[in-house]
């Protein structure tokens, strides 16, 4: 990969990504035909978090074996990944309004703490994780490391925490 600045792209990317779901958080539910049932699409958001999970677990054990091939690849299917996760997430709540939590007591305000969280760094790990793979593309390794300490983490949490948000919260769907 050339040496080109991207963090101008990645900062456009990121805040028309973030924009965009916070903006369907605020619109109302989609009101024409639709031909599936879209209580479908979080149960393939559960599953789509969980192959970003798996693939990331992957990677990490792969760099930590020094194999940067395998790395690179799982890294590649993490991204395929979170990429058909946002596709589904943002159709679904493009069609859909969201689920309200039922649950009390406790499991309430573990939820929220777990949902507040996984929110707050899913819009953190986008700008990380395009960093990330921008330098390592670019075989800035220093730089990579110094970037992916951060971000595997983050992204791990994210995506093991949606499935988790998922599992406390399809009762209600």
């Amino acid at each position: 990969m050339k040496e080109k600045n991207f963090t101008p792209l990645i900062a456009v990317l990121t805040l028309v990504l973030v924009a965009v779901i916070t903006v369907l958080f605020f619109l109302p539910a989609y009101d024409g035909e639709i031909g599936f049932d879209v209580k479908i699409l979080p149960l393939l958001n559960a599953i789509f978090n969980c192959f970003t999970f798996i693939a990331l677990s992957i990677a990490l054990v792969a760099i930590l074996k020094k194999n940067v091939k395998l790395h690179r690849r799982f890294i590649g299917a993490a991204f395929a990944s979170t990429t058909l996760f946002l596709v589904s997430y943002v159709t679904y709540h493009y069609l859909t309004e969201s689920t309200k939590y039922g649950g009390e007591g406790i499991l309430r305000s573990i939820y929220f703490f777990v949902l507040l969280t996984h929110i707050v760094l899913a819009a953190a790990v986008v700008p990380l994780a395009l960093i990330s793979v921008v330098r390592g593309l670019q075989m800035k390794v220093e730089k990579h490391r110094k970037i992916a300490r951060w971000t595997m983490p983050i992204w791990l949490y994210v995506s093991f925490t949606g499935v988790v948000v998922y599992l406390m919260i399809s009762p209600y769907y």
